[in-house]
């Protein structure tokens, strides 16, 4: 019977000459693609937020590579970073044996690329460009929400904040009613206050105004001494903390207590299974072979409103803007058409209705279904009813023109009920700009090009998505504040780059 023979184990073995940790990374391993190209680029936007004098610090260039390195293995904790710089041959080799703790490498995520990590990875794409893995000129745009690192159940809402103001100034009226009272009996009527609940101070003043009314009556409820001391108390100090979410709200009508800059939005992730708001930041991206070239945070839950800022973004990063563009339906608006076309941008842009336009499945009453003849400025009803021209008018808000169009006669149509439900005829509001832009979007959409794009586009920026939230599981962001979070995307859109160029 053979003898079972070992590989010699000598664990305490000398060797004549020290490893080096070269030999050790394989050739063909994702760090040496990040060394590489964080090696070619300008980091020079993050040395000017270094001071001399002090302590030397650790090289920006070997802290952008661990970041970097870091988030293309899905390693988001600088408390993880720093273990795996004491204990990784692939983090030791990075560094060049440097060991920052946990501290040094957040201040530099924070705070050093800050203002920076959008050029920093401008020069990476560039670098792709140069390459010929890329091209700026056909690309990709969607968006998707991810989590704010912020508590999941501290609302602020601005619709709330309206009510509690609104309530106060009820009942600052009711105790102003109750004083009036008092005094008509003691014949000394006091001067009415401002009631409007806007300014802490006046609200202050009135509240102690009504308490000199009441000090000279004896006969006052302790109901009524109840609420004027919680008004003391409470009120002035609420208006305050009003005021300051106001300011931080801005537009928008929600907000969190933990993170001010995240907005209550519904998520795809939903670990409630009920439909819960989370706060949250909306991330646009634009894509060309599933490459990120571009992408933007931004506090609205509403793409329609996003792409003006993002094509900033892009042009501001690149100094160029795309050919085309092409996106689905939650960017069909008439202002977002309006831009594009300025921008001499083609835009492969679908408008709400578009799929069920294409798939016959719009209703004959649909007022997007109904024939239009341009030369006698009408439109037909299903029953072949002209409707005029009755007027024009601009809407306050968009200050778009809008012209109604009415029908003569609805009465005794049998389809009446289904049509429409106002009282007298059919009235139709169209904005005949926004027509236009459509029909030119359903025209380059149904075009050969448009075909081919619309196909590509399911399959270039959404695996993109589906690359960084379930591959990298990045479904939460780590650091609080939309700057520190933007921080974080171009942290993880140069890390899939990279991936992607080294598979």
């Amino acid at each position: 019977m053979s003898k079972v023979v070992y590989k010699a184990y000598q664990q305490h073995q000398l060797t004549l000459l020290p490893y080096s940790l070269e030999e050790l990374i394989p050739s063909g391993h994702p760090v040496r693609l990040v060394n590489s190209v964080i090696d070619q680029i300008d980091i020079s936007s993050i040395e000017k937020r270094y001071k001399a004098g002090g302590c030397s610090s650790f090289h920006p260039r070997m802290l952008l590579k661990v970041l970097v390195y870091s988030y293309l293995e899905n390693t988001f904790s600088s408390r993880r970073m720093e273990r795996l710089l004491k204990e990784s041959v692939i983090y030791m080799w990075l560094s060049g044996n440097s060991k920052p703790d946990h501290n040094t490498i957040n201040r530099f995520r924070s705070e050093k690329l800050k203002d920076s990590l959008e050029t920093i990875f401008s020069n990476v794409v560039a670098l792709m460009i140069e390459q010929g893995v890329v091209s700026l000129k056909q690309v990709f745009v969607d968006g998707t929400k991810i989590e704010a690192n912020a508590n999941r159940y501290s609302f602020v809402w601005g619709k709330s904040i309206a009510k509690s103001r609104e309530r106060i100034g009820i009942q600052l009226k009711e105790l102003w009613a109750y004083t009036q009272q008092v005094a008509q009996e003691e014949s000394n009527e006091p001067e009415p206050p401002d009631f409007t609940p806007t300014d802490p101070e006046k609200v202050k003043q009135t509240i102690e105004q009504i308490d000199r009314a009441l000090r000279a009556s004896e006969d006052v409820p302790s109901k009524v001494k109840q609420k004027l001391n919680y008004a003391k108390r409470k009120w002035p100090t609420k208006l305050e903390e009003y005021a300051k979410a106001e300011e931080l709200l801005q537009e928008r009508n929600s907000m969190s207590k933990t993170d001010p800059d995240a907005t209550f939005m519904r998520m795809k992730e939903d670990h409630m299974k009920n439909g819960q708001l989370k706060p949250g930041y909306n991330l646009q991206i634009s894509t060309s072979d599933q490459y990120i070239l571009c992408y933007s945070l931004h506090q609205s839950s509403n793409d329609f409103n996003t792409l003006p800022v993002h094509l900033e973004r892009f042009e501001a990063m690149h100094n160029c803007l795309p050919k085309d563009l092409t996106a689905d339906a939650g960017y069909g608006s008439e202002d977002n058409y309006a831009l594009l076309e300025k921008k001499v941008i083609t835009a492969y842009v679908k408008y709400p209705y578009y799929d069920k336009e294409a798939q016959g499945k719009l209703k004959d009453f649909d007022v997007n279904a109904l024939h239009y003849n341009e030369t006698s400025d009408c439109f037909y009803c299903p029953m072949g009813q002209p409707m005029t021209n009755v007027g024009q008018y601009i809407e306050k808000e968009t200050k778009k023109t809008i012209t109604l169009y009415q029908a003569q006669n609805c009465r005794g149509c049998p389809i009446r009920s289904v049509c429409h439900k106002s009282k007298g005829n059919r009235t139709l509001k169209i904005n005949h700009e926004l027509i236009r832009h459509r029909k030119k979007a359903k025209e380059l959409l149904n075009s050969k090009e448009g075909q081919i794009l619309r196909k590509k586009r399911s399959i270039d920026v959404e695996p993109t998505f589906g690359n960084i939230k379930q591959n990298k599981n990045f479904k939460r962001f780590n650091l609080r504040g939309i700057n520190k979070a933007t921080i974080e995307i171009g942290l993880i859109a140069i890390a899939h780059n990279l991936k992607k160029m080294a598979a």
